[in-house]
């Protein structure tokens, strides 16, 4: 034999014992996180001891895992409620926690340190230590109970807790009431945080440099709003017709809300370049909120009057819509004790239910978008202080923050605060002025959280009485009780501004708050004789209101789609509701597909192209045949999503640049419509019309080829399915990481229909995280599901088991009875004392 023959074989050898070393690890590695997983998972049946009761719990587990707990009093109930939760929970409830204190980097390392940072500044921790002292004591005990369950369970589970602790070795500090709340601010800051658009209005708006098309960026409401305070609008009618260009009316058309423009004086910051916009992706992913383009935090909901249902009793129906995570935002309780009996969901982390029903009424809310913050530029003389208002100067305050990082070096926060609140510099990049953020939370004088007289009360008035003290996030609340009523009310505290709300930072004392809007000059309809309340996020109050609310609606596509799904129908059923909520039409891109075809044929035709274009002529004709429904399987979907995206870049880039990136809006997709029907037919050109094209049609006919392009379309376009594209992609977040092991902890990539705009919003990884309806005639029968399962445990049965009917678009019945819940029993626990 050869000496390369030997070398050779050597090599073979060796090369195969590594490989063999490689596999036996994986594989005993993958054994012990599936063994962990198993070990972790709760007991379900038998009993277990629970020190603190006075008397045994039942919990009863249905089909899906829900958790039906009944206790002798409310206080063993809450106790119950924490450690039932923490046994599916736990560690997403510990994550959560950390979340919003900024201490993830203390068990991810080094890459959450911005994000810890961001937490620091915004203060959650200290927020939510205030708000706990400053609760009345029997909210503070409810809180206390709950913390004492999550700690029983913690106590039990030592050498067991769930596999992801393990996995990254660490153990959970002890549960406390400020925790609780600390997961409420993440809601909160996810609902109600709209600042940095705010930063990002002012760079455009300089470079702009034009307030009209500026209000063309930045509408505020339009013609298609459908506020549930007003008479249901007749969208039979036709559009309004687009303005003349040159018309001196045209800053008053309802369609072209612009802001008043002292907002925007030309010498507001003379001297200084907005520096920052760079970060404002980042500063978005670091609040946690949704990244997909058009993907705005925000619900449906609405209630049908009894006189248009087949039973006579009154529908509520609820889909809450926002970024969706593995494990669920949500976890299903129903809660059982003598004065309480609730069910719905509810944030791991927090007692009592969010939203759903009790024994007389239900409720769901929406993002009601109030502007309930703004930003400051303050003055520092540099030795310490701020200018106050009467020029005088106050020193500044100061949080001494520390961040562990793990596998690092600790991190120094010096947060400096002002009266406004918190200085943002600490997570900027590159912006110098220093910022102030006034925010409703850093008020000590407000911090009520009425979520126990939500879940207890019997009617109306003592419904409304709890909504009153609500004081974030902003809300949407449609209401319907078992009597035959039904409301609407808007509740949060939102700040009376008497000079004008701020679509920039501020910088003057004359945009003072002074103290908030009443909570009966909120918008509210009870038993409107329509027998028809809505709402999707979309603006709720008319044009002339007294206080407005907020200059940033989001779009109006939904709240107006689920009128005309609901609108002149009697006999309606809660079957009738799931459609409505799966509903995947889009109107705008119907017509947007119109237009774009449209101004392909003309546009070949003045080529007189032979031929050469056959791609595009193919498009167009899908394009008009088109049925507006934004199906996995159409190619027309791929096309007017993708040419929309690129609409976007050809008139914004030649007007901002890099800054591109900086366009963030709620009512964007309003916006693109109103500039695209509006961009032709005047004596002179669009001032969006790019010097490059000789008219509207060549641009949106350009939209369309570039859309085929970026999207990467097949030569044939009617193969352009948008589910090969567009999907869903829920994944754990730390089990992602390993690739055995995230086939079976998330979803993996599926076909998504819906999008951004029709009611079935949706995204990679947004969309509805619950769908409830509540039926009257058979609270039974009403149904509620979340999009995985009640489990955060892979190997649960109990994990991913409601995917297939929140994917599937079905759903199933919430049982609430004593009789409905014994027969859909399948495990029962005691808690004894």
């Amino acid at each position: 034999m050869t000496r390369v023959s030997r070398w050779l074989r050597r090599t073979l050898w060796a090369l195969g014992g590594i490989i063999a070393i490689v596999l036996l690890l994986a594989g005993s590695g993958l054994f012990w996180i599936h063994h962990a997983m198993v070990t972790s998972l709760p007991q379900l049946d038998g009993n277990l001891k629970l020190a603190g009761l006075s008397a045994p719990v039942t919990v009863r587990r249905d089909g899906h895992g829900v958790p039906h707990i009944e206790a002798a009093t409310q206080n063993d109930l809450l106790l119950a409620q924490g450690y039932i939760t923490a046994q599916d929970r736990l560690w997403q409830m510990d994550m959560l926690r950390r979340n919003a204190a900024g201490e993830l980097a203390e068990i991810l390392g080094p890459s959450l340190v911005e994000h810890d940072k961001a937490m620091r500044v915004f203060q959650f921790r200290n927020v939510a230590q205030r708000v706990y002292n400053s609760l009345p004591d029997a909210d503070r005990h409810r809180y206390e109970q709950y913390a004492a369950g999550v700690n029983q369970f913690m106590n039990q589970s030592q050498g067991h807790f769930p596999s992801e602790f393990r996995f990254l070795h660490y153990r959970p500090r002890r549960w406390s009431p400020v925790d609780s709340i600390l997961i409420g601010l993440n809601m909160v800051e996810s609902l109600d945080s709209h600042w940095d658009v705010k930063l990002s209005r002012e760079r455009i708006a300089r470079r702009l440099h034009d307030p009209k098309l500026e209000a063309d960026l930045y509408p505020t409401g339009s013609w298609r709003d459908q506020p549930p305070t007003g008479a249901v609008a007749d969208m039979t009618q036709p559009h309004p017709p687009p303005p003349l260009p040159d018309d001196e009316d045209d800053d008053k058309t309802e369609t072209k809300t612009a802001a008043p423009a002292r907002f925007y004086p030309d010498n507001l910051y003379p001297d200084h370049p907005y520096e920052d916009a760079s970060n404002l992706k980042q500063i978005r992913q670091i609040e946690g909120l949704p990244s997909c383009d058009g993907c705005t935090p925000g619900s449906n909901n609405w209630v049908i009057a009894g006189k248009h249902t087949a039973s006579g009793k009154p529908l509520l129906s609820n889909d809450m819509h926002l970024g969706l995570s593995v494990p669920n935002i949500w976890y299903m309780a129903d809660l059982k004790a003598p004065g309480l009996h609730v069910a719905g969901v509810t944030l791991p982390g927090m007692p009592l239910v969010i939203a759903g029903h009790n024994d007389h009424v239900a409720w769901g809310f929406t993002a009601l978008y109030g502007d309930v913050q703004d930003l400051y530029v303050e003055k520092l003389d540099g030795k310490g202080n701020y200018a106050g208002p009467q020029g005088n100067w106050l020193p500044l305050a100061h949080s001494e923050e520390t961040i562990h990082v793990r596998f690092n070096k600790d991190v120094k926060v010096d947060v400096q605060l002002t009266a406004h609140g918190p200085l943002l510099n600490p997570i900027f990049k590159n912006e110098t002025r220093p910022i102030a953020l006034h925010w409703t939370l850093y008020d000590p004088a407000i911090g009520t959280i009425p979520l126990y007289e939500m879940n207890t009360a019997q009617d109306w008035p003592h419904f409304s009485n709890a909504l009153a003290a609500w004081c974030w996030p902003t809300q949407n609340v449609v209401y319907a009780d078992d009597a035959g009523h039904i409301a609407y009310h808007a509740v949060g505290k939102v700040p009376l501004r008497p000079a004008g709300l701020m679509g920039i930072p501020i910088q003057d004392w004359q945009h003072e708050w002074q103290g908030y809007i009443p909570f009966d000059q909120l918008p509210y309809s009870v038993d409107p004789p329509s027998g028809l309340l809505a709402t999707a996020n979309a603006r709720v109050t008319p044009n002339d209101t007294k206080f407005p609310l907020t200059l940033e609606w989001p779009d109006p596509y939904r709240a107006e789609r689920v009128y005309m799904d609901l609108r002149g129908r009697d006999k309606l059923t809660r079957e009738d509701m799931l459609p409505v909520q799966t509903d995947i039409y889009s109107e705008v891109d119907q017509e947007l597909a119109h237009r774009f075809a449209y101004a392909i044929d003309q546009t070949l035709q003045k080529s007189q192209s032979n031929g050469a274009d056959a791609r595009l002529k193919q498009a167009a004709d899908i394009l008009r045949s088109w049925d507006g429904r934004m199906s996995a399987d159409s190619p027309a979907a791929s096309i007017i999503y993708r040419a929309r995206q690129a609409f976007w870049h050809l008139i914004l880039d030649p007007k901002l640049g890099s800054d591109f990136d900086s366009y963030d809006w709620a009512e964007k997709d309003f916006a693109e419509e109103e500039i695209i029907m509006h961009g032709s037919g005047a004596a002179t050109p669009s001032p969006w019309l790019p010097a490059n094209y000789k008219d509207w049609d060549a641009l949106l006919t350009e939209a369309v080829r570039k859309g085929l392009q970026d999207g990467k379309a097949p030569e044939n376009v009617s193969h352009w399915n948008y589910g090969s594209w567009h999907v869903i992609d829920l994944e754990h977040p730390v089990y992602q990481l390993l690739p055995i092991v995230k086939g079976w902890s998330g979803t993996g990539e599926q076909p998504l229909s819906g999008g951004h705009t029709t009611i079935k919003q949706v995204g990679r990884a947004f969309g509805p995280s619950q769908r409830f309806t509540m039926d009257w005639s058979a609270p039974d029968a009403s149904t509620e599901n979340i999009v995985l399962g009640e489990s955060g445990d892979p190997s649960s049965q109990w994990f991913e088991d409601q995917w297939p009917a929140w994917y599937g678009g079905t759903t199933f019945p919430l049982p609430f009875s004593p009789s409905a819940v014994a027969a859909q029993t399948t495990h029962t626990l005691e808690l004894v004392p």
